[in-house]
């Protein structure tokens, strides 16, 4: 499982002209990519990672002051650009494999108390966000 996750002012998704997932304030970004050997354990200790990252003001993490996520599928996390010039995408798990993964990060978030707005699995998104610092890195479990 690999997470890109940027801190954020505000961020939001939407699908078809109409928002829905939006953040506002201090909060992370977090892009979700689901690989073939990836099981509920993964999502379980990705959430964890996601809600204790110290990367706020001040070394703060979500928990520390109960900042928002937006969590949004992201299949091409896992392209492989190495040969040609077409991404292959063969490392990324199917839907029906990973949609339920992706559910489990947020399920797991939420059963930690966070504040979690999402995506729409397969849909074609657009993501709109205000990068803070700016800071953004790649988790990888």
């Amino acid at each position: 499982m690999r997470a890109v996750v940027q801190r954020v002012s505000q961020a939001s998704v939407s699908v078809e002209e109409r928002v829905v997932g939006e953040i506002d304030g201090p909060g992370l970004m977090v892009l979700v990519g689901v690989t073939h050997d990836d099981d509920p354990g993964k999502a379980r200790r990705m959430a964890a990672k996601l809600w204790g990252l110290r990367i706020l003001d001040g070394e703060k993490s979500c928990s520390d002051v109960n900042a928002p996520l937006l969590v949004v599928s992201q299949f091409t996390l896992y392209g492989d650009t190495r040969k040609g010039r077409r991404p292959t995408w063969t490392a990324a798990a199917p839907g029906p494999v990973a949609e339920p993964l992706v559910d489990a990060v947020v399920a797991e978030l939420r059963a930690l108390g966070a504040k979690v707005e999402t995506g729409m699995f397969g849909a074609d998104m657009k993501v709109s966000l205000i990068n803070d610092g700016p800071i953004t890195l790649v988790v990888d479990m």
